[in-house]
């Protein structure tokens, strides 16, 4: 029985280890943080017994990816792309609308994010061009390697970035790193950041002009809609025209609102405002009243006031209800994951699979950082959610079968580092 259960969860045990914990206290603090759903539901185990779904579903699919041989992830890449670009077209055109962005596809029975599938996409695709393309004599990767990347990801960053800006800036720069650990020539790593640092230049002229206009735009419309009735009657084609540029930039007043618009916090407290810094407020009053071993689970009391307790906020919680131990010992976690991925990179004899672990370990540390930095008021919100603690559905499978394909890759490694011991006592 024991000897089933070992071959059933193959590889790196100390991945397995970190992923047993993450989702256990997934389990624990969703359920915990998901009262607002339960009460616009009507149902108090409902969402719990979805997401619990979906975390069984999701070690499900970790199982199947761990089973998959390395090299066979190669031959589904041009397939992935082909979808990731198919679905990203398709959500911008006719996605659904979450929090003023269409950045899901409602199925029958579930929604789908192509965003997800994309940034996983871009890794595998960006791993298996820095493999192909290294030189002889370890003189690192072939200088057209950039521009076959670049060709790649730069489309799937721009339609990533018209409904959610942090997941493409996040993606680029994971495989910005990539570039950099596939030893993609220094010059040319140099040139692009300084283009990268001019274009984010005019980007942000562009949406702090851009911006500005929009919310002056949307204050006017709201004035004379509550001064008369009669007049937003009577321009029909105002209105179109201005669907028309809002559809294309209306985000930039969200974009523009979180970098200017926050209110710095006053030297007396009694002066902060709590109604314009909402969500980051009463984040801040949950690690407040946490302590080093925290209220204990199930007992948060902001989680009633987070719109996003279960998902862009659930560090909060977790630090509101097991402290200060709590929150060290995820992170420690993450740690782990990122260390123990660096340790299954090393001892892979080809590049392609110690590009993907490192691609998608960073993948998932860089997410799960930006998260934490934004739940302890040390960063812009960006509404990226906790790798595999967060409530999620796509979210949650597509980084159920990153840590598959982690484990897919320190099984392979292990079988030839095994193979190579045996040779060596042989001989």
């Amino acid at each position: 029985m024991n000897k089933k259960i070992g071959n059933l969860f193959k590889g790196d045990k100390g991945i397995w280890t970190v992923f047993f914990f993450l989702t256990l206290i997934s389990l624990i603090e969703v359920f915990s943080a998901s009262s607002t759903l339960s009460y616009k539901s009507h149902n108090f185990m409902g969402p719990i017994i979805y997401h619990a779904g979906t975390i069984v579903a999701g070690v499900l699919i970790t199982i199947v990816t761990l089973n998959i041989p390395c090299r066979y992830f190669k031959i589904i890449t041009p397939i992935f792309i082909i979808i990731s670009y198919a679905t990203l077209l398709w959500v911008l055109a006719f996605g659904e609308s979450i929090n003023g962005a269409n950045r899901v596809i409602q199925l029958p029975g579930f929604t789908f994010q192509p965003s997800e599938l994309a940034k996983g996409t871009m890794v595998l695709a960006t791993a298996q061009i820095l493999s192909a393309m290294q030189r002889e004599n370890g003189q690192g990767a072939d200088p057209k390697s950039m521009k076959y990347i670049l060709y790649l990801v730069v489309p799937a960053v721009v339609l990533i970035g018209l409904e959610n800006l942090s997941t493409a800036v996040l993606l680029f720069g994971i495989v910005f790193i990539m570039m950099f650990l596939g030893r993609v020539p220094l010059a040319q790593m140099g040139k692009l950041t300084g283009v990268l640092a001019l274009f984010a230049g005019i980007f942000i002229t562009l949406v702090l002009t851009v911006g500005g206009m929009d919310n002056s735009n949307d204050e006017a419309s709201q004035s004379g809609s509550e001064t008369t009735t009669a007049v937003a009657n009577n321009a029909p084609s105002e209105k179109k025209s201005e669907s028309a540029v809002s559809k294309l930039f209306h985000r930039f007043g969200t974009w523009r609102s979180r970098l200017v618009d926050r209110e710095p916090r006053p030297e007396n407290p009694k002066e902060y405002n709590v109604r314009d810094n909402f969500q980051v407020a009463h984040a801040n009053f949950a690690i407040a009243t946490s302590g080093v071993i925290g209220k204990g689970p199930g007992n948060s009391t902001e989680r009633d006031y987070l719109p996003q307790a279960f998902s862009d906020f659930i560090f909060s919680i977790i630090i509101e209800e097991l402290g200060l131990l709590g929150a060290i010992t995820v992170v420690f976690l993450y740690v782990i994951l990122l260390f123990r991925a660096a340790r299954i990179a090393g001892r892979c004899e080809n590049n392609f699979p110690a590009f993907l672990v490192m691609g998608l370990a960073l993948l998932l540390v860089a997410q799960a950082a930006i998260n934490m930095m934004v739940a302890v008021d040390f960063g812009i919100v960006t509404g990226q959610p906790l790798p595999l603690v967060s409530k999620g559905g796509t979210s949650t499978l597509v980084n159920c079968a990153y840590i598959g394909a982690i484990l897919s890759v320190s099984r392979s490694a292990k079988q030839r580092q095994t193979l190579a011991t045996e040779t060596a006592k042989r001989s």
